[in-house]
């Protein structure tokens, strides 16, 4: 006789998130239908598309910031290992000093050290601050990727890089085909929080003038210029915050579980 494999807490567990999915449900409908009647909420409405299209802003420059990041920890991650103690030295400087920096200095930082505009030739080309924004936050991200990649390289058990060595593998084809493939599992979940990290720190971008989700709050506060609408509107970019960066967080715990036990 078949069983079911869920646990009692893990079908309550169920069963109380599809009763919490039919509440927001309704209460989705509720505010909607009455959105016509509420000043507020028809202001909400109304801003609301504008409001989800800035959210893409705030996505684009987490997801360039990450690839920067995550490219350059995956330099740095194996120079943090050299057996040269000055490389070592000079790796482990920079990712303490970007790993410990305050997110919003290193935004500062970036917009005001970088130029406002490059020249090629008679060619100006500017050198817009969303693009500098990412790049105060791909400093944090390759110095934290960084100890990631050396933690799992580091987590191999040193008997593989010896197993390989026996079949006259090249040091360079023990960490491509060995070494990295291993490295990339452990590696996974820590990557994704580091990404909903980064995502949420995008909010800081509206300091230097970048047009993003919380930068178009502000404007709709100050347009609508309601105090409850101000509370309201705020909400709404915790909720969307929320809607992009929890499924994440999801997918990360449901990793660390299945590369647990692997």
């Amino acid at each position: 006789m078949a069983t079911s494999t869920l646990s009692p807490p893990a079908r309550g567990g169920k069963r109380v998130a599809a009763v919490i999915g039919v509440a927001v449900a309704l209460a989705l409908v509720a505010w909607l239908v009455q959105g016509s009647r509420n000043p507020t909420l028809s202001a909400l409405v109304t801003w609301t598309p504008a409001l989800v299209k800035s959210l893409w802003v705030n996505i684009e420059i987490s997801l360039l910031a990450i690839a920067l990041g995550t490219l350059a920890g995956l330099v740095l991650g194996p120079l943090l290992l050299s057996p040269l103690w000055i490389v070592r030295a000079l790796t482990r400087s920079y990712v303490q000093v970007f790993r410990n920096a305050p997110l919003l200095v290193l935004i500062y930082f970036s917009t005001y050290v970088f130029p406002f505009e490059i020249a090629f030739g008679q060619h100006i080309v500017p050198f817009p601050d969303w693009f500098k924004v990412t790049l105060g936050l791909a400093l944090p991200a390759s110095a934290n990727f960084a100890e990631l990649f050396r933690g799992a390289i580091q987590s191999i058990p040193h008997a593989q890089w010896d197993a390989a060595r026996s079949l006259a593998f090249s040091r360079t084809q023990v960490f491509r085909w060995i070494i990295l493939p291993q490295c990339v599992k452990r590696m996974l979940p820590p990557w994704m929080n580091l990404y909903a990290s980064i995502t949420m720190a995008t909010a800081l971008a509206s300091l230097v003038g970048v047009h993003d989700l919380l930068d178009t709050a502000q404007v709709a506060s100050n347009t609508v210029a309601r105090a409850d609408f101000t509370v309201v509107v705020y909400f709404a970019v915790l909720a969307l915050f929320f809607a992009y960066c929890y499924p994440i967080a999801r997918f990360t715990r449901l990793l660390e579980k299945r590369y647990a036990f692997s």
